[in-house]
């Protein structure tokens, strides 16, 4: 069985990492080279950095600080926010990334999964869907939703769009459930146990890691190929040596530090 991945997630803003939660409310929490290093040093599987700026703004991510990051980290990384072309997302892949991740460029214009996945292979190509449930029951998805004053409802299902995103080129997807995002009360299980039955390619989980256990209901009950998180580490309430002890202890296979 493959090992399942931790990945911490930081936000990215004029090159400092900040956190909010439900996307309001950002606070800086330290310098993105620096808080990759420490990542890096205590185990994580990969990163990814998002410039929460970008797609809001309608400009492209800001290629100088993945440059920096790419000059240090020997693990691979993701960037989102901003890519909407293959010359960008060229780009970032030339400082130094491994992945890119679209999510508001794609909802936008979904032809942009094909021109990549045609470009650089599904391997370097990651969907990310910001998804809600909305009254009537059904998850739908979100765009614009690094500034909560430009978040749109584009009135897609969440779970169409998936299966979409998969047949245009994505070799992974990312489902970040919006209700419990920065919330720490733990993964959004019955979404992600409903994208894990249509999902063919990797699946990671993000939104609403608060303990271990959040971690190991992610992996045991959805299923996922790896968990994002990002206040409980750059908090310190999760330190990743101990989770992945914690993981391997209960029978949840990764790569130990």
């Amino acid at each position: 069985m493959l090992s399942r991945r931790i990945i911490p997630c930081l936000d990215v803003r004029d090159g400092r990492v900040v956190k909010g939660v439900r996307f309001r409310d950002h606070i800086d929490v330290g310098d993105v080279v620096e808080l990759a290093r420490r990542y890096r040093d205590a185990g994580a599987d990969e990163l990814v950095f998002y410039d929460i700026g970008a797609s809001p703004e309608g400009r492209s991510v800001s290629i100088d600080w993945v440059e920096r990051i790419g000059r240090e980290l020997d693990i691979p990384f993701c960037v989102a926010g901003g890519v909407r072309d293959v010359a960008t997302a060229r780009a970032v892949l030339q400082a130094g990334a491994d992945k890119i991740s679209i999510n508001t460029p794609a909802l936008e214009r979904p032809a942009l999964i094909d021109e990549l996945s045609a470009a650089f292979g599904v391997q370097c190509v990651v969907v990310g869907i910001d998804s809600t449930r909305e009254p009537d029951g059904e998850w739908r998805v979100r765009s614009h939703s690094g500034d909560p004053a430009a978040m749109r409802s584009p009135g897609r299902s969440t779970l169409a769009w998936m299966h979409e995103v998969q047949d245009r080129g994505a070799g992974e997807i990312v489902l970040n459930c919006i209700g419990s995002d920065g919330s720490c009360d733990g993964y959004d299980l019955a979404q992600l146990s409903a994208a894990r039955a249509l999902c063919r390619v990797p699946l990671v989980a993000s939104g609403g890691a608060g303990r271990v256990e959040h971690f190991i209901d992610a992996f045991r009950h959805a299923d996922v190929d790896a968990a994002l998180a990002a206040s409980v580490f750059h908090s310190g309430a999760i330190a990743i040596p101990d989770l992945k002890r914690d993981l391997n202890q209960a029978g949840i296979p990764v790569r130990l530090v």
